[in-house]
């Protein structure tokens, strides 16, 4: 008879085989992003460029090892939640910002890269990938924004009841100010 496979112990098996390949590969670029500091530090490689690229190459293994976080903790582990969208409100926002960060350094530096060797034709890559970083970073608010429990929170975020009160007098006060006083039969 053949035995049966258990999807929960198979999933969390191959969760956690994809962790690690996660992490070991974060790790090699860790590695390799000092390997290009030391190299910038010894003037075998421009010192500039060899900054730039192993804070990229830093970064991407930052995000390489928050996706492995992710699965590791989302799928590996026996005790999961429930409910998709909280979930995805825990672990998309840091895993876009890293994303977004190293995306952003990538535009710049071809932006630099682009501009010291006078290729200003070629600097539409660049401004397309830093357009649709930020056009990325609207997308996460948007989403943030829709998954919200509580839609009234982006009015309260930094008052309490009697502060929100005294904001809301106020503005009427402005408001009444603002309106023509009703004449009283004489002009002048």
């Amino acid at each position: 008879m053949l035995a049966t496979l258990n999807i929960s112990a198979f999933r969390q098996f191959m969760a956690t085989v994809f962790s690690v390949i996660f992490f070991l590969v974060a790790i090699m670029l860790t590695f390799l992003a000092g390997e290009a500091l030391f190299q910038g530090l010894r003037g075998q490689a421009g010192f500039t460029e060899a900054v730039i690229n192993s804070i990229n190459m830093a970064i991407v293994a930052l995000a390489i090892f928050e996706l492995g976080l992710v699965v590791n903790k989302e799928y590996a582990c026996k005790e999961s939640e429930d409910h998709i969208i909280i979930v995805l409100r825990r672990t998309v926002p840091r895993f876009v910002s890293i994303v977004c960060i190293a995306l952003v350094l990538e535009g710049l530096l071809l932006v630099i890269k682009y501009s010291q060797l006078g290729l200003a034709g070629n600097l539409n890559y660049p401004i397309a990938i830093i357009i649709s970083t930020a056009i990325l970073l609207a997308a996460l608010g948007v989403f943030l924004r829709l998954t919200d429990n509580n839609p009234n929170s982006h009015n309260k975020i930094f008052l309490n009841e009697n502060e929100a009160q005294a904001v809301n007098g106020s503005m009427e006060c402005m408001a009444g100010f603002h309106q023509p006083k009703p004449s009283n039969g004489s002009a002048h």
